[in-house]
């Protein structure tokens, strides 16, 4: 039965399934390690959806970990699954991987230009890599390796001989009409799709063909495809006849010496938790409705296979902001590599680690992504000075480390936006934004640009990647002579505060202080008056001062805050820009 957490709760999500994952693994498996699972499909791109899948059970896994039990977590790779389509947007593919449908995914040609033996491994890569600087410690099994050395050979007879029990099981739920989809609800996992398969006949889609029904499906021994069906098979000598309807091929093999197959999905996924032990598995949306492979594979682990389902919660979606959400099937979904490159990876764990996991959220490659940050740092010195609730504690803690130690982190984070203005300005130029970061906070100032590594990298990485090229920031290298003459008076004298004030104001905070004091002092009110001291016309007086700023100093409306854009062009081409 999947978990339901309560939000009512004090503790984290993650140490209530720990708990209960513990107290599980005590009764099924006393004084064995636990046993949390993951499944991932190399199909195409491994997105941000699909790193659900594993960071639920790895949050889960290493709090086990920090009380001190053994754990292992799981990485079933699904890479003897079949090819299925060739994923859009794909780089150095094209039409002629079509071909390859039907075949075990570690059979298709990786993409051109790959530096991996076939198309599984090219994707599983990235992912593995991915993980590895998310902090995720897993023991990976490929099924493919599994299959071919017939590690489950006695899985499989034994499915084959108890396959009418197995299609009896399927059969509740063949009848059945599919549940209303509700709005914004995932559509069905193409693996659910093909969950009622049996013996593959093309119009045989729950798996009964005219021999009955079969649990397994042969790869072909002429095409190496799966569109195979299954026309004759006897217990008694494991004699297994196929015929494929791709290329015509037909050959009878012993199933007990035969490895070039795999069982249906219903029946691979209940089969490997029995085979595994595996205690704690989410499931996704698409596999968690009514007749869908977690329910039905519920009643086949234990009546055909003697094991237990895994507890474990469902997950909810994970979006993009500004995009929808996402489909493996479809080109341009970020991967985990993706978000790496533009945030820390603490960044990231702490997303997954703060929603529980029915809670659906999105991860920023927009202007949100600052505002993330901003958060994030917020949280940071919330819980350096005691004040952070008792669940936010645990997720920042789950976020920065693991049982094994501290995840690496900046030295000195200087806030996501300042870095990512700075890299905006400079075009990357290292004496100049060691200058300028330095130039923030003149009374401890930078001694390396490794000080701030590898947020500032993050920052430029998302500015560079990121930022449409007409939202960059271009300083003008002639001042607007045609604007500064057609200045007022109070126009005038609005410039003529800001660079008298410079000098004595050369610093983040100070030049803060400069350009919002400004139109105060010229409306009769000390630069120091707070919000409740002032009429509301400043704010409208700000906004008109901070616009000639941008106006002068990058020819636009906005751009990035005024203090650090001051910074970044330097004092004597502000002079310059501002007409001094």
């Amino acid at each position: 039965m999947p978990i339901v957490a309560q939000s009512t709760e004090t503790t984290d999500w993650v140490s209530r399934f720990a708990d209960e994952v513990i107290e599980e693994s005590e009764r099924r498996a006393p004084g064995k390690p636990v046993v949390v699972a993951s499944g991932l499909s190399p199909s195409g791109p491994i997105h941000l959806g699909n790193l659900r899948e594993v960071m639920t059970p790895h949050l889960v896994a290493d709090e086990i970990r920090r009380r001190g039990h053994e754990v292992r977590h799981l990485i079933s790779w699904d890479d003897y699954d079949r090819y299925r389509k060739v994923p859009n947007g794909v780089p150095g593919t094209d039409t002629s991987w079509a071909e390859h449908i039907g075949r075990p995914l570690t059979s298709v040609p990786a993409p051109k230009g790959s530096a991996y033996p076939n198309w599984a491994e090219h994707f599983k890569a990235a992912m593995v890599e991915a993980l590895a600087e998310l902090g995720v410690e897993f023991d990976g099994i490929s099924q493919t390796e599994q299959y071919t050395s017939g590690a489950y050979r006695e899985q499989i007879l034994h499915a084959m001989r108890h396959r009418g029990d197995i299609d009896a099981i399927l059969d509740q739920y063949r009848t059945k009409k599919a549940p209303a989809k509700k709005q914004g609800q995932k559509p069905v996992d193409e693996a659910e799709l093909e969950a009622a398969e049996g013996s593959g006949a093309a119009a045989e889609d729950d798996g009964t063909g005219s021999a009955g029904y079969f649990p397994y499906k042969p790869y072909c021994g002429g095409c190496g495809k799966d569109l195979t069906t299954v026309t004759a098979y006897d217990d008694d000598t494991t004699e297994l006849t196929y015929t494929c309807t791709e290329c015509g091929f037909s050959e009878t093999v012993l199933l007990s010496e035969f490895n070039r197959g795999k069982l249906v999905w219903k029946v691979d996924w209940p089969m490997r938790w029995a085979y595994e032990g595996v205690v704690f598995e989410p499931s996704g949306v698409d596999h968690s409705s009514p007749g869908s492979s977690f329910q039905v594979g519920g009643q086949i682990v234990g009546s055909i296979f003697g094991g237990k389902q895994p507890i474990g919660p469902m997950y909810a979606f994970v979006g993009i902001s500004g995009m929808a959400k996402m489909s493996s099937s479809k080109g341009g979904v970020p991967t985990p590599g993706d978000a790496l490159k533009i945030m820390e990876p603490q960044l990231l764990r702490w997303l997954y680690a703060r929603r529980r996991p029915n809670q659906s959220f999105k991860i920023a490659f927009d202007q949100e992504i600052q505002r993330l940050y901003d958060e994030w740092d917020k949280l940071g010195a919330k819980v350096a000075d005691g004040s952070a609730l008792p669940a936010d504690v645990a997720a920042h803690s789950r976020a920065v480390r693991t049982a094994a130690g501290e995840l690496p982190a900046t030295p000195r984070p200087m806030a996501y936006r300042t870095l990512a203005s700075v890299a905006d300005i400079t075009a990357g130029a290292e004496d100049q934004t060691l200058r300028i970061l330095s130039e923030l906070d003149p009374a401890h100032p930078l001694a390396s640009l490794d000080d701030v590594r590898p947020r500032l990298d993050k920052a430029e990485a998302w500015i560079n990647t990121q930022v449409p090229a007409d939202q960059r920031t271009v300083v003008r290298e002639e001042a607007d002579t045609k604007l500064i003459e057609s200045l007022d008076d109070q126009g005038r004298a609005s410039l003529r505060l800001l660079l008298d004030g410079l000098d004595t104001h050369w610093s983040l905070d100070g030049l803060t202080h400069l350009v919002y004091g400004v139109p105060k002092v010229q409306a009769g009110f000390s630069a120091d008056a707070g919000p409740k001291e002032l009429p509301a016309e400043i704010k409208v007086a700000q906004r008109t001062f901070f616009a000639l700023l941008y106006h002068l100093l990058v020819g636009r409306d906005t751009g990035p805050r005024l203090p650090t854009l001051l910074l970044a062009v330097g004092q004597e081409r502000v002079r310059k820009l501002l007409g001094a």
